[in-house]
């Protein structure tokens, strides 16, 4: 009987065993199983190869229609369309499947029948509602007035999350829409980095732990947030030690930190993003124009929408007269962002306003800020918001704030939200490192445009997420959100104009080889449905983290602009690189610097201006590349070499010339550009007479003292002065 219960106990233990092995087990092939990183895998598209004869043979990629031929189109959903403007129109050649213009007519239908779709801005929501109704075979057409991500969209934190803060609400405020929200933009992340690998990335980000009782709090929060995200997750969370903390971040402040911990979001380059949105749209049949301003809404006698008056803005810059135009179309999508009253009251001047705008100022400093593969958030700084602390394209952004603000066009950072980011980026660096006003190199606000449900009163406060509302007229109004759930919204946008403008999806009668191949094209099945969860944007088809090196071996180019090239543009830095000058140099070979300090060259100026619609200075310096967002001074001084590149593209005169040089040098004083900058001119420039360098203003480096042991502005003491002896002594006198 003794024996039994003897075996009973040792069966049980050994059960109890087991059970805790596959426990331990599961955790731990959970953490470390194999993960299916985007971006990490091969190319869908292997990189072109020497074919027969030696004879190489890079990607030939689909093109869309001119911007002169997308303006024509517009006019002809009217037919107001001249025989002149109709000879105009030029072919392209395309690749496989015929010239692409071909492949844009099927896709579009009737040459004088009213689109389907207008969408009014170009921002992350407009393209993305673009590709969309594009994708379902809907015949749409997409304006912004000034270009694409001009606005809120290029001026974000950089970040695709899902939000770590909503989540922290949702728990204490027992808030299920918060919870949804982060459920949502959690999904959409993947999304996010699967159709756009090149231009999205994993980041790992640190939580600072100061008190040993907080780790296991964030340690939760952050399990809970590996949780939500489900399958969709890639990278699980983990604690560090403060050694661990301060080898990962070795510029955090060692004093008071007891550990880390680590979750994972994605960044992104928004602005090339929104540009590819738009450019793929344009592939799958869309007409889109940037710099076409609306003027008017059309009514039919019910008074229901049926098309909006436009204008050209680059006719405008040209000097000449800009004549209105008809556009028609069942439906009207206002998507403008901070600017969505303003549309709305196009449609009934009488209608209450929704948009609560918020100012939110960001700060680029030097990149030996942080780490170049970790970020950190400050989850409760000095006055409770949260800051983001985050390597970008080689520098370090730091922000934001959220303040009340009027709406404008190019908004500038106050002097107090910049100095209150640095402040409170001190409290977390080590004493040592001083963090300096002289250091901000680029400075914006970029608007939020928060709503609010007009069904509800104002008490009742500003909606968590975005809103589509529709008014009488039809106005299909889409605001609110934010960079990563811009799919979801064009998705529900879509879905509302469809129900609203009895409008008739179907499959797209010719898509298009975006991938410059028959051999592999998107596993999206484009049958009417909503498929832009599986739509890769152009470039994603034949990028690989290797495919820098294709590019160096064929072209001779440096290694840090091919890795900027191809992360940037995806494949379509083959087409870059060819359209990059030779150097006449032993190396590089090909691709001329428009600055010295940043990887971006001259081919970006010319395939913005062939491919992306590149219309003005400050399209490129700030939208197809990044260097005006990196750095205001070298924009500056990069801007005579991007607007003679241009000018040669687009035929200008000396006056345009003259007005981009105002226009873009405008623009960069709402880039953190100092005031004293703002008056010279292109000689000046050109010259090297550009004043004071920004650093010398605030008395950072010893920049003109000649080569010494002790630099003569290092010592304070003048010279012939003995140190030795007091100020006052006589010898010193």
């Amino acid at each position: 009987m003794a024996s039994r219960r003897a075996a009973g106990r040792i069966v049980r233990g050994l059960g109890y065993t087991s059970a805790a092995a596959a426990v331990g087990g599961g955790v731990l092939y959970l953490s470390y199983r194999p993960r299916d990183i985007p971006g990490s895998e091969a190319a869908a598209v292997p990189p072109p190869t020497y074919g027969e004869g030696g004879i190489f043979r890079p990607p030939s990629f689909p093109n869309v229609k001119t911007r002169a031929e997308q303006i024509v189109d517009l006019k002809r959903s009217s037919g107001t369309v001249s025989g002149a403007a109709e000879k105009a129109k030029s072919g392209i050649t395309g690749l496989l499947k015929g010239d692409a213009n071909d492949v844009q007519e099927r896709n579009q239908g009737g040459k004088d029948e009213p689109y389907d779709l207008l969408v009014i801005g170009g921002g992350a929501t407009g393209t993305g509602i673009a590709l969309d109704a594009a994708t379902r075979g809907l015949r749409v057409a997409m304006v912004d007035r000034d270009d694409f991500a001009s606005g809120t969209s290029s001026k974000s934190t950089k970040l695709v999350h899902g939000g770590v803060r909503y989540l922290e609400k949702a728990v204490f405020e027992l808030d299920y829409n918060q919870y949804k929200l982060v459920k949502e933009a959690l999904r959409e992340r993947r999304y996010f980095l699967d159709t756009a690998p090149h231009l999205s990335s994993w980041l790992p980000i640190m939580i600072p732990v100061d008190k040993w009782w907080k780790a296991p709090y964030f340690w939760a929060g952050t399990k809970a947030y590996d949780f939500l995200a489900g399958s969709e997750n890639i990278e699980s969370s983990y604690f560090l030690t403060k050694s661990k903390a301060l080898d990962a971040f070795p510029m955090l402040k060692k004093s008071g930190l007891v550990g880390a911990l680590v979750y994972y979001d994605g960044a992104h380059n928004d602005s090339r993003m929104n540009v590819s949105l738009a450019m793929t749209a344009a592939l799958y049949g869309a007409t889109i124009v940037n710099h076409l301003e609306i003027t008017g809404l059309e009514k039919d006698a019910d008074g229901r929408l049926i098309g909006a008056r436009a204008k050209d803005r680059v006719t405008e810059k040209n000097g000449k007269t800009a004549e209105e135009f008809s556009i028609r179309a069942k439906g009207i999508i206002n998507a403008t962002g901070p600017f969505t009253d303003a549309i709305r009251k196009m449609d009934d001047q009488s209608v209450q306003e929704i948009v609560a705008p918020s100012s939110g100022v960001h700060v680029i400093l030097p990149g030996y800020y942080s780490p170049s593969n970790m970020g950190l958030i400050d989850p409760s700084t000095s006055d409770g918001r949260v800051i983001f602390f985050l390597p970008w394209q080689g520098n370090t952004i730091a922000g934001t704030t959220d303040a009340p603000t009027k709406v404008t066009q190019n908004p500038i950072a106050g002097e107090e939200e910049i100095n209150w980011i640095l402040s409170e980026i001190q409290n977390y660096l080590q004493p040592e490192i001083s963090v300096r006003r002289g250091d901000v190199l680029a400075a914006w606000s970029g608007i939020r445009p928060l709503v609010r449900d007009p069904k509800k009163s104002k008490s009742e406060g500003l909606v968590r997420n975005h809103l589509i509302t529709t008014s009488p007229s039809g106005l299909i109004t889409c605001a609110g959100g934010k960079w990563t759930t811009y799919r979801q919204m064009a998705e529900e946008a879509v879905d509302a104009a469809i129900k609203e403008f009895k409008l008739q999806p179907g499959p797209l009668a010719s898509p298009p080889r975006v991938s410059s191949t028959e051999s592999i094209d998107d596993s999206a099945t484009l049958d009417g449905t909503c498929q832009t969860h599986q739509v890769r944007l152009v470039g994603a088809h034949g990028f690989s983290k290797t495919l820098f090196i294709n590019l160096i071996q064929h072209y001779g180019i440096e290694t840090e602009v091919a890795k900027h090239l191809t992360s940037a543009y995806g494949d379509r830095a083959w087409t870059v690189a060819a359209l990059s000058a030779p150097t006449e140099q032993r190396f590089p070979i090909r691709g001329k610097r428009i600055s010295a300090l940043y990887p971006f060259v001259d081919g970006e100026v010319r395939y913005a201006v062939r491919h992306e619609y590149a219309q003005t200075a400050v399209d490129v310096i700030a939208r197809r590349t990044r260097l005006a967002f990196l750095n205001a001074q070298a924009a500056l001084e990069a801007l005579p070499m991007v607007i003679d590149l241009m000018a040669e593209e687009l035929h200008w005169d000396a006056k345009r010339k003259d007005r981009e040089w105002e226009d873009a040098v405008s623009f960069l004083g709402s880039m953190g550009l100092p005031k004293g900058k703002l008056s010279l001119t292109r000689k000046d420039v050109e010259s090297g007479r550009v004043g004071r360098y920004e650093d010398e203003e605030y008395k950072l480096y010893a920049r003109h003292d000649k080569p010494a042991e002790t630099l003569e502005s290092d010592s304070q003491f003048t010279a012939g002065q003995n140190p030795v002896q007091h100020a006052d002594a006589p010898s010193n006198k």
